[in-house]
């Protein structure tokens, strides 16, 4: 290799190693990664834009105004508070119903979304039932990393790799990815009753107490929410259909979005886009820059030659290989960063002879998706749950939800693996 490549490496290490000490912010850190990239002559400015994935930041950035006007309308507790007086307030049906109606709204939304929605209706029932929220919190953390899976649309690992395979559209992430989300899903369920049961009993008084609220009082704004549901329902549309329509799916996020602050006005608009999470935004740009110097600098040709060395370029062992990394490597570290690195890796395989990469990629987003439930920094979603839960006075700490996570993960990376096999590599 030559010199430049190894300031490469020693920023890229240097930067990750900050990212996961998290003593400064990470996207700080990621901007300046690239910056000192681009600084040190690694990758030019040109080429640093070139990397930047402008499809998976648009559709990020419209996905977060859809959902930030459709949560004003009170439609996600109205949901939840449905759902809970159809299982008649009984708390174990509600944990069950609660994880997959957020396991649902992962997959179209996006994760983190989901639980931010989530998690206060989920205390305004625990507190009503006077039950530990820890059961509930831990199974809505769990079913939105599983949900996520299922759809392009679900986790930013997902959006990553869509983004940078035009052949893997909204439809084959689902045809693919939703399969084995609902087996997981199917096995979890029973697991998270026998875990639970016995933790979460109420009296018949506050069961009552539950059914007597009055869900119709918390859809706030019924016009608005007319408006929401057709542009959700249009855009969701739009991704099944954008493959035919020739359209990327950054553009159906975005005119989605923008149709919608078209219809609600430009008070709306300064509201979205003040709500717009553009820390990560900026993260993702910093990190694709980043990623950019190993990939001008030959280093990620390089690990890529070492892995196909390693497997013998057997599909199985490839696939295996890139699945139980992902999953490991995301339960301790960020999975964006991650992927960031790894999807260049997995196309220079394919310009060096590997034929079938299908399974490589689904290997992948499994590995990524469902590593981050192995622990509590494992996935964005499980820091956001534990902030609001500590806020609230029921801090979850690391050893007991490793204790419960990690076991769950490694079981649906052995589904995954059984699954992956199966259906693309027997």
């Amino acid at each position: 290799m030559e010199q430049q490549a190894y300031w490469a490496i020693g920023i890229f290490l240097f930067i990750y190693a900050l990212i996961i000490s998290e003593k400064i912010h990470r996207t700080i850190v990621a901007m300046l990664g690239g910056i000192l990239m681009v600084g040190f002559g690694i990758v030019s400015q040109e080429k640093a834009l070139h990397h930047i994935d402008f499809n998976t930041l648009g559709l990020l950035v419209g996905m977060m105004i859809i959902v930030s006007i459709t949560a004003e309308t009170g439609l996600f507790k109205y949901i939840a508070i449905w759902a809970a007086k159809k299982v008649k307030g009984e708390p174990v049906r509600i944990l069950i119903v609660l994880g997959l109606i957020t396991a649902f709204g992962s997959a179209f939304l996006d994760n983190v979304t989901t639980v931010l929605l989530m998690v206060p209706v989920t205390f305004s029932i625990t507190r009503q039932l006077k039950v530990n929220p820890f059961p509930f919190l831990f199974t809505e953390i769990i079913a939105s990393n599983v949900g996520g899976t299922a759809t392009l649309i679900g986790d930013p690992p997902n959006i990553m790799i869509g983004s940078a395979v035009k052949e893997l559209t909204f439809m084959a992430f689902i045809t693919n990815l939703a399969p084995i989300v609902i087996i997981i899903m199917l096995a979890y369920i029973p697991l998270f009753v026998l875990m639970f049961r016995k933790k979460i009993q109420t009296t018949p008084e506050l069961k009552a107490s539950l059914l007597k609220l009055d869900n119709s009082e918390l859809i706030t704004d019924h016009k608005l929410l007319r408006k929401c549901l057709v542009i959700l329902g249009l855009t969701i549309l739009g991704f099944f259909l954008h493959q035919t329509l020739h359209l990327e799916s950054a553009t159906v996020a975005l005119a989605g979005a923008f149709l919608l602050l078209l219809m609600t006005g430009e008070h709306t608009m300064e509201k979205a886009l003040s709500r717009v999470e553009w820390t990560t935004i900026f993260f993702f740009i910093g990190l694709f820059v980043l990623v950019s110097g190993l990939v001008e600098t030959g280093v990620i040709a390089e690990l890529a030659a070492k892995a196909i060395e390693w497997t013998g370029g057997d599909p199985l062992a490839t696939s295996m290989l890139i699945l139980w990394l992902s999953a490991i490597a995301s339960a301790f570290l960020d999975n964006i960063p991650f992927v960031a690195t790894m999807i260049p890796m997995i196309q220079e395989m394919g310009q060096m002879g590997m034929q079938n990469l299908e399974p490589l990629w689904w290997s992948l987003a499994l590995g990524a998706c469902l590593g981050g439930n192995g622990t509590l920094i494992g996935a964005s979603a499980n820091l956001i749950v534990a902030g609001l839960s500590g806020k609230e006075g029921y801090p979850i700490r690391f050893v007991d939800y490793l204790k419960l996570g990690f076991p769950l993960m490694l079981l649906s990376i052995a589904l995954s693996s059984v699954y992956i096999y199966l259906r693309y590599l027997m």
